[in-house]
């Protein structure tokens, strides 16, 4: 009598969850798809926001940052105070680390054990959740050294003075320039402006907050929240790019525009985590 076929073992959760990750690895680094290139990022437009950005920020640095840091030194104490709880909300952990830990669970839910039309839902989540985190993070880890290399004195160290440097010295009390409060909070609003565009007014009121906050607890200089705004928004269009030129949550219209691909309703959502296996 023959013997009976070997019953091949079920992956382990490190295995799916291993397999997980180099499928999203994949998706990001994949070839671009299409040929159309985004309208706001035509050369003429760069150069143009490029000057006028340069520009801005000069004429802040020379006609606005002392009266700024003066008005801050002046404000009521209520005032400070209630910019004191704001500002903290600026900080990148508020969104890195839900975004991550929501990141880490799905890679550990072994798809194979769903439906197709349940993994593409899953999928779609992992892109957005993707998107959001890739969008904040990589503005903020660019400005982080960027800041650092500046090496701007804040205006608790310079006082008045706000043309005090000494690059390279990679001391936080000389990493004014750019904000990293101001280019998390901006790369947030664009990031979640651009997946829900209802909610781009609330979004904006956001960074705002957050930038003056910075200005009135006398962190930085105007100059400085201006530049990590525009760091932030800049770098999460950039991270939007890159993902709509490979089809993943967006697409590049042939006009140039960019679309964010439609996700999963909520009722959706709640459909898969029920069919979610739980070994």
């Amino acid at each position: 009598m023959s013997a009976p076929p070997a019953v091949e073992p079920a992956p382990s959760r490190t295995r799916w969850a291993r397999n997980n990750v180099t499928t999203s690895l994949a998706r990001l680094a994949r070839p671009v798809r299409g040929g159309a290139k985004p309208v706001w990022r035509a050369y003429g437009r760069l150069i143009a926001g490029a000057a006028v950005a340069v520009v801005v920020l000069v004429l802040t640095m020379i006609f606005i940052d002392v009266a700024g840091i003066r008005y801050a030194r002046q404000a009521p104490a209520w005032l400070r105070d209630i910019f004191q709880v704001a500002t903290q909300f600026g900080l990148s952990g508020w969104f890195l680390f839900p975004l991550g830990f929501a990141l880490l669970a799905l890679v550990l839910v072994n798809v194979h054990a769903l439906s197709r039309m349940n993994r593409l839902v899953l999928a779609s989540i992992s892109v957005r959740l993707s998107f959001l985190f890739l969008a904040i993070a990589v503005p903020g880890l660019v400005v982080t050294i960027v800041k650092r290399l500046i090496g701007r004195a804040r205006p608790l160290v310079s006082g008045e003075d706000a043309f005090v440097y000494k690059f390279f010295l990679w001391r936080v009390e000389y990493a004014s320039f750019p904000s990293g409060h101001a280019t998390t909070a901006f790369a947030a609003a664009i990031a979640f402006g651009v997946l829900w565009p209802r909610l781009r007014p609330l979004f904006w009121a956001y960074g705002i907050v957050i930038a003056l906050s910075r200005v009135i607890v006398a962190a930085h200089h105007p100059s400085d929240v201006l530049a990590g705004a525009i760091a932030g928004a800049v770098g999460a269009l950039l991270v939007r790019d890159w993902m709509a030129a490979r089809g993943l949550g967006f697409v590049v219209r042939p006009d140039g525009t960019i679309k964010p691909l439609p996700g999963p309703s909520f009722g959706r959502i709640k459909r898969v985590a029920r069919a979610l296996p739980t070994q």
